[in-house]
């Protein structure tokens, strides 16, 4: 199938020049890159502006409340494995009031592919301050929380145990078809940073700084080390990339100490069967 393929008939309704727009066509292409027929194809998003794309998808499409999209995805896919299940949102609904279920989802480590088209603002209710929302955006704008530091998504999702983190941006369509081929392909929960800007509630200048802080990941990187990708997620600048890719065979490199068939449990099952549940 071919790219245009994979779209409905319904016009997206956001903003011209939204970042949007980017993310529905690198998916498709990504999607046809993949050869991911629709019927085996499960798009799942929460509320915003970017979780109407499950709409513009040929595909089994969820638009579930706000900030549940990874519930509805995990039961999705545990219930129909063999479905290819893509997750969508934004800043305000993956890392505000859906930020309790990714840590759970990354130890569950179920086959998702976690995509966040993150423009740092609530754009579909006119421009609130959400977790990623730059300081200084927030004084020039006058909105609340000026002192309050931002998320760093790719920083908490390493902490996490996320096994597969990158980070793209929307006006790079090529890397973002790129960036997100890799994670539906990666055999675990992946996560997609998609940096964007608001070009109705931020101003231009915005969209332009953004750009210029980002930076691709040096041709050198391994994206095996994850203390490599910690720098990464650490640097001034937005590095551009795969940060991280745990081989499926290992452990996540951030679980305690656990037995054989305990990655990402703690205590280790054996440990809590004799304290908690003696014979």
């Amino acid at each position: 199938m071919k790219a245009k393929d994979y779209r409905t008939t319904l016009e997206p309704v956001w903003c011209t020049g939204c970042g949007d727009f980017g993310m529905l066509k690198a998916l498709t292409q990504a999607l046809s890159d993949l050869e991911v027929p629709v019927e085996k194809l499960a798009v799942v998003s929460g509320i915003g502006c970017s979780s109407r794309l499950p709409g513009y998808i040929r595909s089994y499409a969820f638009n579930s409340v706000h900030g549940r999209a990874l519930p509805i995805a995990t039961g999705v896919k545990l219930a129909r494995p063999e479905m290819t299940t893509v997750v969508v949102g934004g800043d305000g609904d993956g890392f505000s009031i859906g930020l309790g279920h990714i840590p759970h989802c990354v130890r569950r480590d179920v086959d998702l592919t976690y995509a966040v088209l993150d423009n740092g603002i609530y754009g579909l209710t006119k421009g609130q301050a959400s977790p990623t929302t730059d300081p200084d955006l927030k004084r020039e704008l006058g909105l609340a929380g000026a002192t309050e530091r931002p998320l760093n998504p790719v920083l908490m999702l390493l902490g996490s145990g996320c096994g597969f983190v990158a980070r793209t941006h929307a006006g790079n369509l090529p890397h973002l078809r790129a960036m997100l081929r890799a994670a539906i392909e990666y055999p675990g929960f992946a996560f997609v940073h998609v940096l964007a800007a608001c070009i109705t509630y931020q101003p231009n200048s915005y969209a332009e700084s953004l750009w210029k802080r980002c930076s691709m990941v040096p041709d050198d990187h391994d994206p095996t080390s994850f203390g490599k990708a910690i720098e990464l997620a650490r640097a001034e600048r937005f590095m551009l990339g795969v940060l991280y890719r745990r081989p499926p065979e290992e452990k996540p490199a951030t679980a305690g100490p656990e037995g054989e068939h305990s990655a990402g449990i703690w205590p280790p099952v054996a440990a809590a069967s004799e304290s908690v549940f003696p014979v």
